[in-house]
């Protein structure tokens, strides 16, 4: 009796799967996103972080195809992460979840090195086409970003708040100053001296043309209230 030929392994049927890294402080969204992800035939999540100093770990061990992060993260800000990663893994692409309004913080992190902008209102169906999009090697943003970035090329903007005037590192700090915290706080959360601070603080005053700190503490905060940004 002859013995039986050996079965051979099956083989892959397409293309290895697309490796994705999460970012994001919230373990309920993170679960979410890897249920979302994971159910894609190209897609597979590699890792999960819940704060930017792991997610530059992850990302160093992984060596993912993407990593999709959101603004406010802990560590550091997420616009500082998008620039470490693009530093430290040039070769991942960086897409961006999150509630913050994307007219204020997409053309950001266009400039910081992402590549797309999706806000976590827009649902599962948007991210997931936005991820091949940047893995695609495409720009991810909506058609209101796209025309807003536009405007501004072509030097024809004008509707621009004082806001969005502020730099990344003063933007991060009128969010910290809304949220009730003093020099020493946003110091010891940035790793920076309450003196830089204060030198922050005078420059956001001035651009937004506000004269007091009790003006400028209510101002953030009505502000971070409307926009839902922290």
């Amino acid at each position: 009796m002859k013995p039986s030929p050996k079965k051979e392994p099956p083989r892959p049927s397409g293309p290895p799967k697309k490796r994705i890294l999460i970012v994001d402080d919230h373990a309920i969204m993170r679960d979410g996103l890897t249920e979302v992800i994971n159910r894609e035939p190209d897609l597979e999540i590699c890792g999960q972080a819940g704060d930017a100093f792991a997610g530059l770990e992850l990302a160093a061990s992984t060596k993912p195809d993407l990593a999709v992060v959101d603004i406010n993260i802990g560590g550091k800000n997420g616009l500082e992460l998008i620039k470490d990663l693009n530093v430290q893994q040039p070769q991942v692409a960086i897409l961006v979840l999150s509630a913050h309004d994307e007219t204020l913080y997409a053309e950001r992190v266009l400039r910081a090195g992402g590549r797309g902008y999706v806000m976590k209102s827009e649902g599962s169906d948007r991210l997931v086409a936005a991820v091949r999009e940047v893995l695609a090697g495409e720009i991810a943003v909506s058609t209101k970003v796209s025309e807003k970035i536009l405007h501004l090329v072509a030097g024809k903007s004008t509707d621009i708040s004082p806001v969005e005037r502020l730099t990344d590192r003063e933007l991060e700090i009128f969010q910290l100053i809304g949220g009730g915290k003093d020099n020493t706080r946003i110091g010891d959360h940035l790793h920076i001296s309450p003196k830089t601070v204060e030198v922050h603080r005078a420059h956001i005053k001035n651009k937004l043309k506000i004269s007091s700190n009790a003006e400028l503490i209510a101002f953030a905060a009505r502000w971070i209230e409307t926009c839902g940004a922290m």
